[in-house]
């Protein structure tokens, strides 16, 4: 429900279906503040966010996966957060470490390690300086993860759930479209990548943190 909200905003539809017939529809709905971006041939996961942010027009990206509904304004609760210069990332549903970096659970915060990609808000400037998503994560899993410890290592910054939303989270499609074997495959792939460049980062863990006093 972009009509009900208060910040001055574009929708901006990155189609990485591959199909003319989606590409037809979304062409027919453009308007003002509502554009999308064919992918011919389609991107891999990374690749087609970086898209998206490359061709934003805002100071602020809130990215939004398929699969969840706004409901209201979920988006100026959001761009409220970034107004603090010691967030760097923020959305509804967030992750910490079960105390080991090896492993993370759903957090509701309000500072948590990571920011799921259901729904995350960011600089525009900020994601630009790190070129984006690291394209390596074809497929979804961890990258969002992955892009939260680069964002909060970049700025020395946070993450931070933003309660209340109304936001509801349906079914991921990509899950649910892979087989079982090959999701399981993809993700272990991309965890693995992720640990190669930060597991030895336990000092961005926030129970760390706190546990030292900081």
């Amino acid at each position: 429900m972009f009509s009900q909200c208060k910040a001055d905003f574009e929708a901006l539809i990155v189609d990485n279906s591959d199909d003319v017939r989606i590409a037809a529809w979304l062409e027919g709905r453009a308007a003002e503040r509502f554009r999308f971006i064919p992918l011919f041939p389609t991107l891999g996961f990374a690749a087609a966010v970086n898209a998206g942010i490359d061709a934003a027009a805002g100071d602020v990206v809130i990215l939004f996966d398929p699969g969840v509904e706004l409901k209201g304004d979920g988006v100026t609760p959001l761009i409220e957060a970034l107004r603090d210069p010691a967030v760097a990332v923020a959305g509804p549903f967030g992750v910490s470490s079960k105390g080991t970096i090896k492993e993370f659970q759903e957090s509701a915060g309000p500072e948590v390690d990571a920011i799921e990609g259901y729904c995350m808000a960011f600089r525009r400037a900020d994601a630009l300086a790190l070129q984006g998503f690291d394209p390596k994560f074809r497929f979804y899993r961890i990258a969002d993860i992955e892009f939260s410890f680069r964002l909060r290592a970049q700025a020395r910054g946070r993450a931070v759930v933003v309660a209340g939303l109304p936001i509801e989270k349906h079914e991921h499609r990509l899950w649910e479209a892979t087989d079982p074997a090959e999701r399981e495959r993809l993700s272990r792939r991309n965890f693995y990548r992720f640990l190669d460049r930060w597991g030895g980062r336990e000092d961005l863990l926030v129970g760390n943190r706190i546990a030292r006093g900081e």
